[in-house]
């Protein structure tokens, strides 16, 4: 049978971890729900904040609904460390909502891969903080 891999693949070394963080972000960054999926199991097991959202099926509806409600979405991931095939990492995102406020969100992210370099766990810890449009950061 073909398994799906998604490169690079654990064990990461520095080089590779900063690889895999770089490609969630841009992937977060394209705001396609089927893309982003695509870097996890069928049947990955997320924490968003206080959601738990199983499979590709559920991230796609997570994503869709949490891109039409998070206008001019913008997202920065930086490694804190790895090992194997888990990693940490924080990140920063800003957007504005349905009623123009902007907002910047803080977060912490574990993630653990299977073989083939797909995501099976994401456990996400997550603050919002609302900002004046001036105090934008990321564009």
């Amino acid at each position: 049978m073909n398994q799906e891999k998604k490169y690079p693949l654990p064990p990461f070394n520095l080089e590779s971890a900063l690889e895999k963080v770089q490609k969630a972000e841009d992937a977060w960054n394209s705001k396609n729900p089927i893309q982003v999926s695509n870097a996890y199991t069928i049947d990955s097991e997320w924490r968003n904040r206080t959601q738990f959202i199983n499979g590709r099926e559920e991230i796609i509806a997570f994503l869709t609904k949490k891109w039409e409600n998070e206008k001019h979405y913008k997202l920065k991931k930086e490694l804190w460390g790895f090992r194997e095939n888990r990693m940490a990492v924080r990140f920063e995102y800003e957007f504005q909502d349905k009623n123009d406020q902007w907002h910047r969100a803080y977060g912490n992210e574990l993630w653990e891969f299977n073989e083939n370099g797909l995501m099976k766990k994401r456990y996400a810890s997550i603050n919002d903080l609302k900002i004046e449009e001036s105090e934008r950061k990321l564009m």
